[in-house]
């Protein structure tokens, strides 16, 4: 049988009422008290039923993260912050992988809904500012990622363009003068893609240099490669490049090696993630 509250009490000389607000972190419990019960709690191996705490608040106890990719490093990473900051509250992290398709996005927005998880982290690609707007349940909700949201959830993002911008001046401080970047997607109105365009540009501009581009359709090494492969046999080739995640960064590494050319020496080389 497991340790009962009333073992920790009878331990610690005080009430089953004490040991159960200690338990639960209520604050109304002297220092002292707290202390001596804690020292119960640890000597008798006490472990606390999560799941039956969770029932009785009404919660799961879970928190989800959904995100585009976990292959990725910079997801990766994140991902290990959350779970670590989670852990600091008592909080489990169940994560989720969208492939950035609408469906899957919307199945995570589902869950919550259905309360199968108490919050979610949601870095979004597809799914629309109107959708989200409509949401209608009160589970709380934080939007990742660099797409606009006007909308009742909280947002974390970065200044993409003036951080771009800061990537390329310091590109250009070093005294190259065919700053490319690598990573441009025509096709996107909205992300990282036209505002980290858009820092670059604006460097550019104020340099009076002319730019330099690659598109890529995926932020991925082999995409790197490639379009690092394209912008050495253009008629300029760069002596510098942006490449607008750290994979894209990786690829292009390896093509600038594979042709002989050395970094930074003969092309400068900054990531952005």
């Amino acid at each position: 049988m497991g340790v009962r509250l009333s073992d920790v009490a009878q331990l610690a000389g005080v009430s089953v009422k004490t040991v159960s607000n200690v338990v639960n972190g209520y604050a109304h419990v002297s220092a002292a008290t707290r202390t001596k019960v804690e020292r119960a709690l640890s000597q008798l191996g006490y472990q606390p039923n999560l799941s039956a705490r969770n029932l009785r608040r009404g919660r799961t106890g879970v928190i989800a993260l959904a995100l585009p990719e976990l292959d990725a490093p910079y997801f990766a990473e994140l991902s290990r912050f959350v779970i670590r900051a989670a852990a600091e509250h008592r909080w489990l992290v169940v994560i989720e992988q969208t492939d950035g398709s609408l469906a899957r996005e919307r199945e995570v927005l589902d869950g919550v809904r259905d309360h199968r998880v108490d919050g979610l982290i949601l870095s979004p690609l597809t799914i629309g500012a109107e959708e989200l707007a409509a949401r209608t349940d009160d589970t709380s909700l934080v939007l990742l990622g660099e797409r606009i949201y006007d909308g009742p959830a909280d947002h974390v993002a970065i200044d993409n363009v003036r951080a771009a911008r800061d990537v390329t001046e310091h590109l250009i401080g070093l005294g190259r003068r065919r700053v490319a970047a690598l990573g441009v997607q025509d096709s996107a109105v909205s992300g990282t893609a036209p505002l980290r365009l858009a820092g670059y540009r604006e460097a550019m501009a104020a340099s009076g240099l002319p730019e330099l581009t690659a598109e890529v359709e995926r932020y991925h090494r082999a995409e790197g490669a490639a379009a690092m492969a394209r912008l050495l046999d253009s008629p300029t080739p760069p002596d510098a490049v942006f490449c607008f995640n750290d994979l894209l960064a990786l690829g292009a590494l390896r093509t600038i090696l594979s042709s002989g050319l050395r970094v930074p020496e003969d092309i400068a080389l900054a990531g952005l993630d």
